[in-house]
């Protein structure tokens, strides 16, 4: 056949070109690309954090992990039950009663404890009170859950440290100091800072989203205030708070950079003895605590998927009128009520404004008072640094080129599983749960695993694969980012009238088109709120980050901030954290220009 006649040939025969072919399983090859990037990126590492545990000098054996779970240092009181020695609980149990995992589970217990305490009443203040600057305030509760989790370490060592503003007002009230560095409670509100504005993001959605008429029905049946509420809107609040709390409980068990600079090894977390046991190349304890904490984890998120699928049925909206924060004529219960307003107005600004701000004014103070001696110390180590010192110019460069390389690899997955998640069907509720995974596997875990698997090279055909420095730091922020891409854009997805998508298909448009010509533009909003997510996340991402970097000039913001705390004041590390926390608040201003929101 002639080169003519085969042209002719593929115009009779559409379906032989490729690139028709390609744009009508363009759907299927995303998946299954994802699902690739899944593979190499996420599941082999964690695969082999997993051997690891049982696999030691070449040979198979569970000598590791039956050590592991026989030490009442880890499993306390659990420890002789795991070992079949009954009769040595009690002995355990008055000297070692909780364990590492125990102490981990109990510290978490309480940070959710304290989120939901601290969120609870500010999800009630924007959703049920109108005042000036609600809308800013309520897209604001989602900025401390994207700050970088060391960011907040250093802002909460400088507010309530011996010599911070806490206690200066405290002497100056004659109250006295109070000491709570490197403590349990300071860990607790830390965690709080951190995650009850989650809470009261998911709870506020769901104020706002309630039916008042259910309410008002209660009442006209002769219900009192408390009666109607308990009864009727409670329901319809539980599941956002569960929801809530569990999350918490999940993020702050996986907790890391918070308890190791506000709680060092004296207050260690399973995730901060992963991370120590991984410094002194002991990979296979690390192992085996990274596979229990896993298991845990995952067990957690999986309850949650299970939770939020049977809550997710719609409902009306039909919210009550919120009320002005300062009537003309306030009764005495609305008085009392604006004074516990006020008051909470002042936790929230002693136990989130207080850390952030006392960070910017510890970067601009000296002994002597205010000084740019920090930035200088930066601007210095930036152009006078040996190559092996960390200088914040490269930290920062590094930081804005990995977010940039984290959006190419975040968003296409990200979208891919939200098209795959809103089909329904079996597949459906597998792809939902393999966007969460990441969720459930900390950022330690992931780290280990590159490292001992793509960074130390992998035998492959006979060659030797490895994934080291800025690629294997932008695989693990992809990792970590592309579910928040899900999050943001799957419900869009889902609330998309299905008729228009199959008006699009009926006028000869394939799948792939249909969705890039028709589905993306009417979810715009959400892609973009994902797409900042992700570049935020990976700004702020430390955990797998510092055992990536680790000996490389690939560290980023929030490595150099762990690195300069070091020095015998925090100015520099606060300096730094300035000049992240100035990036990160740039990043999720677009977030809010652009309309995106958080959806839990």
């Amino acid at each position: 056949m002639t080169r003519d006649g085969e042209t002719a040939g593929r115009r009779e025969r559409p379906d032989l070109d490729p690139s028709v072919w390609l744009e009508r399983h363009a759907l299927g090859v995303l998946g299954v690309a994802t699902a690739a990037v899944l593979l190499v990126v996420f599941y082999y590492p964690v695969l082999t954090v997993f051997a690891d545990a049982v696999r030691v000098g070449g040979a198979w054996t569970l000598d590791v992990v039956v050590e592991v779970l026989t030490d009442p240092f880890y499993f306390g009181a659990l420890a002789p039950i795991f070992a079949g020695e009954f009769g040595e609980v009690g002995a355990v149990a008055a000297e070692s009663p909780l364990g590492l995992f125990g102490f981990t589970a109990y510290q978490a217990l309480l940070s959710t404890i304290a989120s939901v305490l601290l969120g609870l009443p500010g999800a009630y203040v924007l959703s049920r009170y109108e005042f000036p600057g609600r809308r800013t305030i309520r897209s604001l509760t989602i900025l401390p859950f994207v700050m970088p989790s060391i960011m907040v370490a250093i802002g909460f060592v400088a507010f309530f440290g011996t010599n911070g503003p806490l206690n200066a007002a405290l002497t100056a009230l004659g109250v006295g100091q109070v000491n709570l560095l490197f403590t349990l409670e300071a860990i607790v509100v830390a965690h709080a800072f951190y995650n009850a504005p989650l809470v009261a993001r998911v709870t506020t959605a769901a104020w706002e989203s309630v039916d008042a008429r259910m309410v008002e029905t209660a009442r006209s049946l002769g219900a009192n205030p408390w009666y109607a509420f308990r009864d009727v809107l409670a329901p319809q609040l539980l599941p956002a708070v569960l929801t809530g709390a569990l999350l918490t409980f999940v993020f702050t068990f996986m907790s890391f950079p918070i308890v190791l600079a506000l709680g060092g090894f004296q207050l260690a977390t399973v995730e901060v003895w992963v991370y120590s046991l991984v410094q002194e190349l002991e990979y296979a304890e690390a192992a085996t605590l990274a596979v229990a904490e896993t298991a845990v984890s995952l067990a957690l998120t999986y309850a949650y998927l299970r939770y939020e699928a049977r809550e997710s049925g719609g409902r009306t909206a039909n919210p009550p009128p919120r009320k002005r924060l300062f009537p003309d004529s306030p009764s005495l219960l609305a008085a009392v009520e604006r004074v516990g307003v006020v008051a909470y107005a002042l936790v929230v600004a002693v136990v989130f404004v207080g850390p952030i701000a006392s960070m910017v004014v510890e970067s601009l103070t000296g002994p002597s008072g205010l000084t740019l001696q920090y930035y200088q110390f930066l601007v210095q180590r930036q152009v006078e640094g040996a190559s092996f010192q960390t200088k914040p110019g490269v930290a920062v460069r590094n930081s804005l080129v990995f977010g940039a390389a984290t959006l190419l690899v975040a968003l296409p997955m990200g979208v891919t599983v939200s098209v795959l998640t809103t089909r329904g069907g079996r597949g459906s509720r597998l792809a939902d749960a393999a966007a969460m995974a990441p969720l459930a596997v900390s950022g330690v875990v992931v780290g280990l695993g590159m490292l001992r698997g793509l960074v130390f090279g992998v035998e492959l055909f006979g060659a030797r694969l490895r994934v080291t420095g800025p690629v294997a730091i932008v695989a693990a922020h992809g990792v970590a980012a592309y579910p928040f891409v899900v999050r943001n854009v799957a419900p869009l997805l889902g609330g998309v009238d299905r008729s228009v998508v199959e008006s699009a298909r009926a006028l000869g448009a394939t799948r792939v088109r249909a969705l890039l010509d028709v589905e993306l533009p009417l979810v715009a909003s959400g892609v973009a709120a994902g797409a900042a997510f992700a570049f935020a996340i990976s700004v702020g991402e430390f955990d797998s980050t510092v055992i990536l970097a680790t000996g490389s000039s690939s560290y980023t913001m929030p490595v150099a901030v762990e690195r300069y705390i070091g020095n015998r004041t925090l100015g520099p590390a606060s300096a730094m954290g300035t000049v992240l926390l100035v990036v990160t608040s740039v990043s999720f201003v677009i977030v809010d220009r652009l309309g995106g929101r958080w959806e839990a």
